[in-house]
């Protein structure tokens, strides 16, 4: 729950933006690990449950940024692609104290379940980028639902809630039908961003490195995706650049409390 201080403070810096985008798919919680085995099948450790969605009345309903005046901005990862590279994105923001907002989708969470538990497990955030990830914008309402709720109900299934956030797919910006669908799913808020990496487009770490910090300021949401070499090379030296100005990344609840 946020602190009402807080949300009519971040009110007036938070704001919305509408560029199409092309895409793919608070601390640290040690995993629970394996419990001690005995007679007959003992079940593994339940996932740690995601936060429940952010309601925020003093929010936007579409959010691209957190306030202004802070030192914190949010990483945020569109959820799909090889576990391998996820894991070691997250590894390496682990290793610098960072925590980072993953928006999965749920045919990824599909394939790979034990990486709801992984990104909880590491102190992270995780959220809903629909289904299948087609483009929801130009669904019809009622595919548009299917998709934001098949999401949520494998969210549910692994972790005990929908997720903290919703982010639409293949747009920077939900229309307002589709906002209205999220916020009947459970959504209040629309997670957009200010900053886009470009990442998906695998220009390689450097090009990724320097369109993030080049833009990048207090309060910012940048897009960013798991399943990408470049994007994993690219984090480290986006952490130290940020920390050299002043700034940490933390999860969108977080830059919005």
């Amino acid at each position: 729950m946020l602190r009402a201080a807080a949300s009519a403070a971040a009110a007036g810096a938070l704001a919305t933006g509408c560029d199409p985008h092309r895409d793919e798919g608070t601390g640290a919680v040690p995993s629970a690990g394996p419990r001690p085995s005995g007679a007959g099948h003992v079940p593994p450790a339940p996932v740690r449950a995601a936060r429940p969605p952010t309601r925020a009345p003093g929010l936007p309903v579409q959010i691209q940024h957190g306030p202004r005046t802070g030192k914190a901005v949010a990483l945020t990862f569109h959820g799909a692609g090889d576990p391998k590279l996820a894991t070691a994105l997250l590894a390496e923001a682990e290793r610098a104290g960072a925590r980072v907002t993953v928006l999965a989708v749920g045919t990824w969470l599909d394939a790979q379940p034990a990486m709801a538990r992984r990104i909880l497990d590491g102190g992270h955030e995780l959220g809903n980028h629909t289904l299948h990830h087609r483009n929801i914008d130009a669904l019809p309402a009622a595919e548009a639902y299917a998709e934001i709720t098949g999401c949520a109900d494998r969210l549910r299934k692994l972790t005990g809630t929908i997720g903290s956030w919703f982010r639409p797919s293949q747009t920077r910006r939900a229309t307002d039908l589709v906002a209205g669908l999220a916020r009947k799913a459970g959504y209040p808020h629309v997670l957009s961003y200010d900053v886009d990496s470009l990442d998906a487009n695998d220009p390689g770490a450097p090009a990724v490195q320097r369109t993030v910090l080049d833009s990048v300021g207090p309060g910012s949401v940048v897009s960013l995706h798991l399943g990408h070499a470049g994007t994993v090379a690219a984090l480290p030296p986006i952490l130290d650049g940020l920390r050299r100005r002043g700034l940490r990344a933390v999860t969108t609840t977080e830059l919005v409390t």
